[in-house]
């Protein structure tokens, strides 16, 4: 069997690093002591392979476990038992684990039964046929459902309710554009809105948990949906804008959906009580770990959800997010982090650090895993000198807005390989949305959430 060239490349690599570790290169080059110089090599080796994505992204997360419990701990803890293991292993099945693998069983059912598509065909009949309310209502309902669900699967199926739109649109007209473009970034946009949106939130609200700083399901809504909102104008104004409709008039096809089962007011009641009790914790005093457990044991334990939905549930994201916090336990617990922050200028001042950070941010994100960008960023800047979240919550959030080039997000992708748009049509609008984006976030992170009090 033939190598292929890259997992040779690969191998060197892990060589060049093993060996530059016993050689105490990276201790002499940047005055580390032993765990730091390990930690400094587990950190290149996952950055390199999540930036090149040679092997899949939880692939990356259980490369680094391995490294973490195998090269890292013996030299932090000669005599390391189950107890110090734990720290490392902990971050695969923690509360926020939990909370998104509750949201992939919520998304689960929408989507088997059909309500998904049921709200999104509600929603659309409300608009009426003016072009500009159906580009409103359309980026609604993308959003709105990828609060909640994969904003991956809601682009895939918004795609799929939109072609029989944009088929009677001529072709001479640019609005057709405008409205393919406005599924992904109005998906990307809705990830914002909760926490089980994306991955960068997850890792976000796991680091402040870690941190002290324990905020709830409603909290981060109460600090993101205004954004989204906020942005969702934007962006369709600037939809509008570089893609105007002229005169066009649309018509949407009256679709005819049988009544509600009893099995879809089941649903809709799992869904709602889950909601409810995601945004009361601080009043029944659950986690929102413990809650989460409420539709995957209602769902399967009652039959609405088999086995092979339970397989297919997307298991690799919940590696990708537990394989970055653990990444950051080893950072923590080896000084490494403390080192990196020591070299930040912070005598630059507060302002001047967060928009280093978020426009970091968005160049890693437009060219690299939003999720990787997270864990990456989000480790080092919990631990900077400035309270934690008006650093952590608006690096998440530009994660979600940089959206410039067909590579920056999975709803960029699907929309590009539509076969309906040219790189050109992303760039122009991505690029001005992700600068209005980094505006708006560093004012969010200055002004607003000071104000929430997190």
């Amino acid at each position: 069997m033939k190598l292929d060239r890259k997992y040779v490349v690969f191998a060197l690599l892990i060589i060049f690093f093993v060996i530059a570790e016993r050689i105490h290169l990276f201790a002499s080059l940047f005055d580390l002591n032993h765990p730091q110089s390990i930690a400094l090599s587990i950190l290149f080796i996952a950055a390199f392979l999540w930036v090149s994505e040679w092997v899949p992204l939880y692939i990356t997360s259980l490369i680094i476990l391995f490294l973490q419990v195998s090269w890292l701990l013996p030299v932090m803890n000669p005599s390391a038992g189950k107890a110090e293991r734990q720290a490392f292993l902990s971050p695969f099945f923690s509360d926020i684990i939990l909370l998104f693998m509750g949201g992939f069983v919520l998304a689960a059912m929408l989507h088997k039964y059909n309500l998904d598509n049921r709200i999104a065909n509600w929603l659309l009949k409300k608009t009426g046929t003016n072009p500009a309310r159906i580009l409103f209502g359309i980026m609604c309902v993308s959003a709105i459902l990828s609060m909640w669900m994969s904003n991956t699967a809601t682009t895939a199926m918004m795609f799929a309710i939109i072609l029989p739109i944009i088929a009677n649109i001529p072709e001479t007209n640019l609005f057709s554009k405008g409205l393919a473009l406005s599924i992904p970034f109005a998906c990307n946009l809705g990830g914002l809105g909760t926490p089980i949106g994306t991955p960068p939130n997850a890792i976000a609200m796991n680091y402040m948990v870690e941190k002290g700083i324990n905020i709830s399901f409603g909290e981060w809504m109460l600090a993101a949906v205004p954004l989204m909102v906020v942005l969702m104008i934007i962006v369709w104004a600037i939809l509008l804008k570089i893609y105007p409709p002229g005169d066009l008039k649309i018509s949407i096809a009256e679709i005819q959906s049988s009544k509600l089962t009893a099995e879809h007011w089941l649903i809709i009641g799992l869904f709602c009580l889950t909601i409810i009790g995601w945004l009361t914790t601080k009043q029944h005093g659950f986690s929102i770990g413990t809650v989460s457990l409420i539709p995957v044991i209602g769902t399967f334990g009652l039959g609405l959800l088999e086995v092979r939905d339970f397989k297919s549930l997307p298991w690799d994201v919940l590696f990708m997010v537990g394989g970055g916090v653990c990444l950051g336990v080893g950072l923590k617990q080896s000084g490494l982090t403390q080192v990196i922050v020591d070299v930040i200028p912070l005598q630059i001042g507060f302002v001047s650090v967060l928009i280093a950070f978020l426009c970091l941010t968005a160049v890693m994100t437009t060219f690299m895993s939003n999720t990787a960008t997270a864990n990456l960023l989000i480790p080092i800047a919990i631990s900077l000198d400035f309270q934690a979240s008006l650093f952590v919550i608006p690096i998440a959030m530009v994660c979600s807005t940089a959206m410039a080039l067909p590579i920056s997000t999975p709803p960029n992708a699907i929309a590009f390989g539509s076969g309906l748009l040219e790189s050109k049509d992303m760039i122009r609008p991505g690029i001005l949305i992700t600068i209005v984006s980094i505006i708006i976030i560093l004012g969010l992170g200055v002004f607003y959430i000071p104000l929430l009090g997190i």
